[in-house]
C-alpha cells in the first residue's frame, strides 16, 4: 500500500535551498544566503517546527553565554534567523500542507495558517508557498527544498 503524503512527511528534514522568486520576474533572491542551514520536523501526532538561519552566524556568535548578548546583538541575529512551530494538516488531494502557527520568531504570524504546496520526489521534499507573500516589500513565491536527515550522526549532534 502506498503511503500518504502525511505519512511520508513524518521525520526530520535538512534544508537544501531557500529561494524567493519575485512575482515581477526579477531575479531570484536568497534571503538567508545561498548556503542557509535549517531543519524542519513533522511528528506523527501532528506537530511541526522549522528553524532556518544564515550559515555565517553559526561561527559568529560566542557559545558561552547566550543571554549575555546585547539587544543589538539579538536584533542583528533575528534578521538572519527564521523559526516557527505549531500543528500541521495535509490536504492529500491538493498536496497542500498547512502549518498552523502557534509560536514564531515573528509574533505577527502567531495564529496564522501558512499553506505550502508539497512535492516529494527522489527523496527531496519541496515546499512552495501556496500564495505569494511580502518579503522586504517585494511580492514573492518562496520555495524550500529539503532532504530527510540521516539522524543525529549526520548533523554532527
Amino acid at each position: 500500500m502506498t503511503q500518504s503524503l502525511r505519512e511520508r512527511l513524518i521525520g526530520a528534514w535538512e534544508l537544501l535551498a531557500l529561494v524567493e522568486e519575485p512575482e515581477d520576474g526579477s531575479p531570484a533572491r536568497f534571503p538567508m544566503g545561498e548556503d542557509a542551514v535549517g531543519l524542519i520536523l513533522y511528528t506523527a501526532d501532528g506537530h511541526m517546527s522549522v528553524q532556518i538561519m544564515q550559515r555565517a552566524h553559526v561561527a559568529a556568535a560566542p557559545a558561552d553565554d547566550p543571554y549575555g548578548r546585547t539587544a543589538a546583538d539579538f536584533a542583528a541575529e533575528a534578521r538572519t534567523y527564521f523559526a516557527y512551530a505549531g500543528a500541521f494538516t495535509v490536504d492529500e488531494d491538493a498536496g497542500i500542507v498547512t502549518h498552523r502557527v502557534r509560536t514564531s520568531l515573528y509574533p505577527g504570524w502567531v495564529g496564522q495558517d501558512e499553506r505550502r504546496v508539497a512535492r516529494l520526489e527522489d527523496g527531496v521534499l519541496e515546499l512552495a508557498g501556496a500564495e505569494a507573500s511580502l518579503s522586504a516589500g517585494v511580492l514573492v513565491r518562496t520555495r524550500l527544498r529539503w532532504r530527510r536527515t540521516g539522524g543525529p550522526a549526520a548533523s554532527g549532534a
